[in-house]
């Protein structure tokens, strides 16, 4: 039987909508992207395959569907309801309207201050984006591959603006030529950065997916040289130094002295940097 026909029956027994309900599985398999209470926003989410196992998977979390078309929430014949304890449910939300259109990002950000005020979170963000989003293919490689790399940064800087530090993105391209100026990109808003194909992905298909792991919000960058004070001493007997409260280990720092240094690492909540001679 044929890979292709085998996760599309596969999907119709067990009442997905879709079979990339299954890579969306094997992504979380290889990244990590769900747990209990998480908030997912699914980018491109029509007709529902991916928001199901989502639904499947955050337990009392929210998960908030974005596409052009309706997407009608999965009632009880289908996947995509909560396993487990019956009586825990997550919140599911949906927003209709072109994540390229100022209007719907608008729209998302109502939808997430609406579920921060109902779960007293108060953070307004996310946990995880995801994007299946794929362009209409023309049949000429260098113009789809090209439009599928538009439609992930259009989902990637959907992410910077709603995802919380440390949350996690995931986008679905295509290989070329582009990809690798993509992954710098996504690599330097995340402390690393995993290429994954899911063994779902049809045998003919060239798509790939970027996972963007542990959004960095903090105030440096790696390589960048500023000046900073030692303000204590870490367990290990590096210098502490503070930049708006993110913490910069600076090996043989003392306290109360002021170096030139250079950033050498930055994760979501710490950075490491050298004194430079």
């Amino acid at each position: 039987m044929a890979r292709r026909d085998e996760y599309y029956n596969k999907a119709k027994q067990q009442g997905y909508r879709s079979r990339s309900a299954y890579k969306l599985q094997q992504l979380d398999e290889t990244a990590g992207l769900f747990a209990e209470g998480k908030t997912v926003l699914d980018l491109g989410a029509a007709p529902g395959g991916w928001l199901q196992v989502a639904i499947e998977r955050v337990g009392s979390g929210t998960v908030i569907g974005v596409d052009r078309q309706r997407i009608d929430p999965p009632d009880g014949d289908e996947r995509g309801t909560r396993s487990g304890d019956e009586n825990v449910e997550p919140t599911f939300e949906t927003v209709r309207g072109d994540i390229t259109e100022e209007r719907t990002r608008e729209a998302i950000h109502e939808v997430l201050d609406g579920v921060s005020e109902t779960d007293g979170e108060g953070n307004g963000g996310v946990d995880v984006v995801l994007s299946d989003m794929a362009p209409n293919v023309t049949g000429t490689y260098d113009l789809d591959h090209a439009r599928s790399v538009h439609l992930a940064r259009q989902a990637f800087e959907v992410g910077l603006d709603a995802l919380v530090p440390e949350g996690d993105l995931v986008v679905k391209v295509f290989d070329g030529t582009d990809l690798d100026d993509l992954r710098n990109e996504i690599d330097r808003e995340f402390e690393y950065t995993m290429t994954i194909h899911p063994d779902a992905s049809r045998d003919s298909s060239s798509e790939l997916y970027l996972a963007g792991k542990n959004r960095v919000t903090a105030p440096v960058r790696a390589e960048e040289e500023l000046n900073v004070e030692i303000v204590d001493q870490g367990s290990e007997g590096d210098g502490i130094a503070k930049i708006e409260g993110y913490t910069l280990f600076v090996p043989g720092g003392e306290t109360g002295e002021r170096y030139r240094v250079r950033v050498e690492d930055v994760k979501p909540r710490f950075g490491f940097a050298t004194p430079i001679e």
